[in-house]
């Protein structure tokens, strides 16, 4: 495997991106990439100048994941966006990979702070089908992973919970909020 920059040249890795996030995100998310040619948009996005994208291929050229990076606040703070990777090759280490390898070029642009946010829209934390107000702190500080969410990955890549968007999705479907200082 190779982490690359992603080529916009290459019309079989961008179609192969595109399967991937409609593919990868039609149980959960079903408002993400609802269609192929809203999933090739969010592919194309990804080659603005002010933004990082790189994919993790194999030997083939067959693209096992992709991981995108956004600048903000003048170069200060970038938003990982998105991470995925295809389901054969999950837990084998691409998506940290992937990551570390983003954390890098974020460090290489000036970048201090990488966050992200992983939405819950299907009670798969103690943060959904609740009401989070009045003391949404309270809620965060007690969070339960009920099936499976994607934040305990981030955390365990050093990624912490700065906040929530309590009903970000709908009523009860918060927007878990996770960053990472790149100054170390």
């Amino acid at each position: 495997m190779q982490i690359i920059n992603l080529d916009g040249a290459d019309k079989d890795i961008l179609q192969q991106l595109a399967d991937l996030l409609v593919d990868s995100f039609k149980e959960h998310w079903a408002t993400a990439w609802v269609n192929l040619d809203s999933a090739l948009q969010e592919v194309q996005e990804s080659l603005a100048p002010d933004r990082i994208s790189r994919i993790a291929v194999d030997e083939d050229n067959t693209v096992l994941g992709w991981i995108g990076g956004i600048s903000q606040y003048s170069g200060n703070v970038w938003e990982l966006h998105p991470l995925v990777v295809h389901s054969e090759f999950r837990r084998q280490g691409i998506g940290s990979a992937l990551v570390l390898d983003l954390e890098n070029k974020v460090r290489e642009r000036g970048g201090i702070t990488l966050w992200l946010g992983t939405d819950d829209e299907d009670n798969m934390t103690s943060l959904s089908g609740v009401d989070l107000y009045p003391n949404v702190w309270k809620h965060i500080a007690n969070i339960k992973n009920l099936r499976g969410h994607p934040y305990e990955f981030y955390q365990k890549l050093g990624f912490v919970i700065v906040g929530v968007m309590p009903d970000a999705n709908g009523v009860g479907k918060p927007d878990i909020y996770m960053a990472k200082s790149l100054r170390n």
